[in-house]
């Protein structure tokens, strides 16, 4: 009897150990709840907004441990959208993302670091853009989580990056205050 008790303790000791799995969602850009959005300095004087109209994604996600979470995104570069046709069609040019050669832009990550809360914390992953895979940091915020009004269960995130156009090959050169561009992410998630 006390062989199985000792036997019963290791084993409740061994299962608390173990890691608490994450959830898996589908970023929810079928309804138009995520967007991927760019800012850039236009020579100085204003900025220059759009976004991408096209991507997918997928995510884990544990609460309790965010450090075990995974994101991967997949961007189709040619769904570029400054809101001006002439500009549009100069991005996607090989002045800038040259889509013809390379029409998709993902992001993988690599490693998840929590600030001072699970709440928020920052994403460490490869940028393949324009050819050029790079890693980049995105600084998130959560939104929020629970269930929907349709019987799923939702979670959102709100994050940000910067980086150098000629780190990715962009050739184009629009002078000294036009050469970072920054990303803002807005990304809903549903539950597998």
């Amino acid at each position: 009897m006390k062989k199985s008790l000792a036997i019963l303790s290791l084993a409740s000791i061994g299962l608390a150990a173990l890691p608490a799995f994450a959830d898996d969602y589908v970023i929810d850009t079928k309804g138009a709840h995520a967007s991927i959005n760019f800012s850039i300095s236009h020579l100085g004087y204003s900025h220059i907004i759009g976004r991408f109209n096209t991507f997918s994604g997928e995510f884990s996600y544990d609460p309790k441990s965010v450090a075990t979470s995974k994101l991967n995104v997949s961007i189709d570069t040619t769904s570029i959208d400054s809101n001006h046709a002439e500009r549009d069609k100069h991005l996607r040019s090989a002045d800038f993302l040259n889509v013809e050669k390379f029409p998709k832009a993902t992001f993988v990550s690599k490693k998840i670091i929590a600030d001072n809360d699970d709440e928020e914390f920052d994403i460490v992953g490869d940028l393949t853009l324009n050819g050029v895979t790079k890693s980049i940091t995105i600084e998130v915020d959560k939104v929020g989580e629970g269930k929907d009004p349709w019987g799923g269960y939702r979670v959102g995130f709100e994050g940000e990056t910067e980086f150098l156009l000629k780190d990715f090959n962009i050739v184009q050169d629009l002078g000294p205050m036009s050469q970072k561009v920054k990303l803002e992410l807005h990304v809903e998630g549903v539950k597998k």
